[in-house]
C-alpha cells in the first residue's frame, strides 16, 4: 500500500484522513516518520506555506505528503489576519488574536469574514492544489468554548451559532477544511 505523509503532529486530524483514506494510502504524519523539525512558513500566501510544508517532507523523507494552511480573512480589514492568523497579535495567543480582530472591528458595520484552507499535495513529483473556504461573519463578541483559533467570533453564513458553539461532527461537516479535504480525497480515489 502506498504511504502518504499528512505534514502535522495533530493525532484528531490524522486519524480522520486515515479513516478516510483506509484501504487505499497508509496514513503517516510527521512524528510517524521522525521529523522532528519546526517545518518553516515563511510564505505570505497561504498555498505558499502549504507548499513550503510537503516540499519540505519530499526533499528531506522521500515520501508523498500534503500539508495544509489555513487562517481567517476579513473584508474590512483588507483580508486580514489572512496568513498571519495564528500570531496576528504578535504571539500564538487565540484570546489576543480575537481581542485584536475585536478591537479593529469597533463600530464597523461590515463585518464579512471567510475562513480559507489550502491544501498542498505532492504526489509522484507534482504539486496539486486544493482550497476549501467557507463564509461567514465576525461576532462582536466570543461565542462558545469548543473549536479552535478564531471558532468563537466566526459564525458561518445560514447559522445562528458560532463554530465554537457548533458540535465538532458538525463543524467538521462544513469547515474549510473539510471542504478542502473533500477535493483531495476525490481526487486521490480517482
Amino acid at each position: 500500500m502506498n504511504k502518504l505523509v499528512f505534514a502535522t503532529n495533530n493525532q484528531h486530524k490524522t486519524d480522520e484522513i486515515r479513516l478516510a483514506l483506509a484501504g487505499q494510502y497508509e496514513v503517516l504524519n510527521l512524528s510517524d516518520i521522525g521529523c522532528t523539525e519546526d517545518i518553516p512558513e515563511t510564505a505570505d500566501t497561504f498555498e505558499g506555506n502549504a507548499t513550503l510544508k510537503s516540499s519540505y517532507v519530499v526533499e528531506n523523507f522521500h515520501l508523498d505528503c500534503f500539508a495544509d494552511d489555513s487562517g481567517l480573512e476579513i473584508e474590512a480589514l483588507n483580508n486580514e489576519p489572512g496568513v498571519y492568523s495564528a500570531r496576528y497579535g504578535g504571539s500564538r495567543d487565540t484570546i489576543e488574536n480575537m481581542q485584536l480582530v475585536l478591537q479593529k472591528l469597533n463600530g464597523e458595520t461590515n463585518r464579512n469574514a471567510r475562513f480559507k484552507t489550502v491544501i498542498s499535495l505532492m504526489l509522484a513529483g507534482q504539486n496539486h492544489i486544493f482550497e476549501g473556504v467557507i463564509e461567514g461573519t465576525i461576532r462582536e463578541s466570543l461565542s462558545g468554548s469548543k473549536g479552535f483559533g478564531y471558532d468563537p467570533i466566526f459564525q458561518p453564513n445560514g447559522y445562528d451559532i458560532t463554530f465554537a458553539e457548533m458540535d465538532m461532527a458538525e463543524k467538521n461537516k462544513i469547515s474549510h477544511r473539510a471542504i478542502a479535504l473533500k477535493k483531495m480525497m476525490e481526487f486521490l480515489k480517482g
